[in-house]
């Protein structure tokens, strides 16, 4: 309550000397006990600086020669939380360095005198880094490819290397005024703020013919050592009337668009698809592992022709193609939900594709997809893999 010992000793009825001896924790059996009260911890808080209730909590378990440890325990808190609270807003004892005094109401004002933001940010000090961030998310690359190319291309200048927080924090946070808040609609999300995702609607099966679901699919297409096998899908233009076709190559991230002028019927997919995948040497093209979208419905017909098979996920569960769905969340940049699709050529595609493919990548070691693809595509391929 922040009551002077005198006060405190008056309140109970007893001698001030009586009154200091309890405070720090020394009982005599000969004299008069402290009274028994049934004392209210702190309840763990839900908020990250500590409450001044929990400093005079803090304060009296110090006297009481209570552990770090046991203090944190008691609060909820992290051990550190209460180590660095001593430290910063203890003081000496009577100006003695080697005595130590922890007062919980001006460690209060201490931590409040401490508290003001917003605080200059790195980027908002550093034209140079500032600028460098602008460029690459105008080239639409995420935070995290832009923080590695900064360690690669400036090695020994740490002035020059952030974490990808720091620029989702110069975009998003309000008043910083560090990055041009219009770059927000350069983020793969083009949101500028954060929203949970929403779970995805389930599909049922439609088709006619057996499906290859993806739990027979071959174990070596599991830990992506062998390529070849590739995930797909379709991003679906304004009011369902166009769409795009999209293969990711699950070894390597490399993209390819599946142009699809005429509509996306199964027979039109399975046109367009063999269509994109034939100039593939055999070695890079061995399996195809789809959602079970109506479009898919002539699949049999796209494997007598490919000699490709083509596994199916189970319905609501696209994590099943993880690098697929990831590409066409990146693709929504290019071709925004609510568009119409049908007006982007067959170069159009492709320059989009090879933008992609040309983007560093944290699962490649920050290699590009088409470097990775174009190793394999020179590497002597095993006997027979010529079509």
């Amino acid at each position: 309550m922040g009551l002077t010992n005198r006060e405190a000793s008056r309140r109970v009825g007893v001698h001030e000397r009586t009154g200091r001896e309890w405070r720090n924790g020394r009982t005599d059996p000969k004299r008069r006990r402290a009274p028994a009260q049934q004392e209210q911890e702190p309840a763990p808080s839900a908020t990250r600086y500590l409450r001044e209730d929990e400093r005079i909590h803090i304060a009296d378990r110090l006297r009481e020669k209570a552990s770090v440890r046991t203090i944190a325990a008691e609060l909820g808190r992290s051990p550190s939380t209460i180590s660095r609270e001593i430290r910063r807003n203890g003081m000496p004892l009577r100006g003695d360095r080697s005595r130590w005094a922890y007062r919980p109401h001006a460690a209060q004002r201490r931590a409040d005198a401490r508290r003001p933001r917003p605080m200059p940010g790195t980027i908002g000090h550093n034209a140079e880094l500032r600028d460098f961030i602008q460029a690459h998310l105008t080239m639409r690359w995420s935070p995290e490819q832009i923080c590695h190319a900064l360690r690669r291309r400036f090695p020994d200048r740490p002035e020059m290397h952030v974490v990808h927080e720091t620029i989702y924090q110069a975009l998003y946070v309000q008043g910083r005024g560090e990055l041009r808040r219009e770059l927000a609609r350069a983020l793969r999300t083009g949101r500028a703020r954060r929203k949970p995702h929403r779970q995805a609607a389930s599909r049922q099966p439609r088709f006619s013919h057996p499906m290859v679901m993806i739990s027979d699919r071959p174990a070596e297409v599991e830990d992506r050592a062998v390529p070849g096998h590739w995930e797909g899908d379709l991003i679906i233009g304004k009011d369902g009337a166009s769409a795009i076709g999209t293969l990711v190559e699950r070894a390597t991230r490399y993209v390819m668009l599946v142009h699809l002028p005429l509509g996306r019927s199964a027979e039109d997919v399975s046109t367009a698809l063999q269509t994109t995948i034939q100039p593939l040497p055999r070695h890079l093209a061995k399996s195809l592992t789809w959602d079970q979208g109506s479009e898919m419905a002539a699949h049999h017909a796209f494997t007598v022709a490919t000699d490709i098979p083509v596994y199916f996920c189970n319905p609501g569960s696209p994590w099943q193609r993880g690098s697929n769905e990831n590409t066409n969340g990146l693709l929504r940049q290019y071709f925004p939900k609510g568009t119409d699709l049908s007006v982007h050529t067959r170069e159009d595609l492709d320059a989009v594709a090879a933008e992609l493919n040309a983007r560093p990548r944290k699962t490649l070691g920050w290699d590009t997809p088409a470097q990775r693809l174009a190793a394999l595509s020179t590497s002597a391929a095993p006997p027979g893999a010529g079509r």
